[in-house]
């Protein structure tokens, strides 16, 4: 993702992302407070057992965001202040580079705190791997030269997300087609409705 950011061009920062309210620079903005805290949070070990994995970490709501949440509007303004998206560019390679040395050195079963939760390191970057790539396809929704987000990243994220849904997807749906339309990213066809069969009755799976 880091790449995909650093080969865009300076109009697109003010293209819409696939996230309500934002646009692409908002969204890359997000990604730099994303990696401060993968770092931020493997230097803070904590000796409680875990309570959470990659999969029960997330807190699933069926209504998605409006944008107008505070800290998505801080996001927004914080974003603006750095004018120029070379700028932005910048801060996410240095910080995004440092967070992925921190998770490469990163003992899988060290015990992590975060959001008042307990994971493993490995669990915790594994809910990143589902985080991040949601946000790569959030990225390039309105982009479609960008380069789009790794095939294993892509198949590793559809297991989380059939996990949570307690349900497999059609076998038919791409990866790409299952996370965009299991997490309402965009709405399924009437093709698609019919061969999500119950599945779809728990859609759209709003992550948080």
């Amino acid at each position: 993702m880091r790449a995909a950011v650093a080969d865009l061009q300076d109009e697109d920062f003010a293209r819409p992302s696939g996230c309500a309210g934002w646009l692409v620079r908002d969204l890359v903005c997000h990604l730099v407070i994303d990696a401060q805290d993968v770092l931020i949070t493997l230097v803070t070990p904590v000796e409680e057992e875990p309570t959470r994995d990659a999969v029960t970490y997330w807190n699933v709501a069926q209504t998605p965001p409006t944008g107008e949440d505070p800290l998505d509007a801080l996001i927004v303004r914080l974003a603006a202040a750095y004018q120029e998206p070379r700028l932005l560019k910048f801060h996410l390679d240095d910080v995004g580079s440092a967070a992925g040395r921190a998770a490469e050195l990163a003992d899988p079963g060290l015990r992590v705190g975060t959001q008042d939760q307990v994971l493993t390191a490995g669990d915790y970057l594994d809910a990143y791997v589902l985080e991040w790539t949601l946000h790569h396809l959030d990225l390039i929704a309105h982009l479609p030269d960008a380069a789009e987000p790794p095939a294993e990243g892509l198949a590793r994220t559809r297991e989380m997300l059939e996990k949570i849904a307690g349900a497999a997807f059609p076998a038919s749906f791409a990866d790409t087609d299952v996370l965009l339309v299991g997490t309402g990213r965009r709405a399924p066809t009437d093709a698609e409705q019919a061969e999500l069969g119950e599945v779809a009755a728990q859609l759209p799976l709003v992550l948080g």
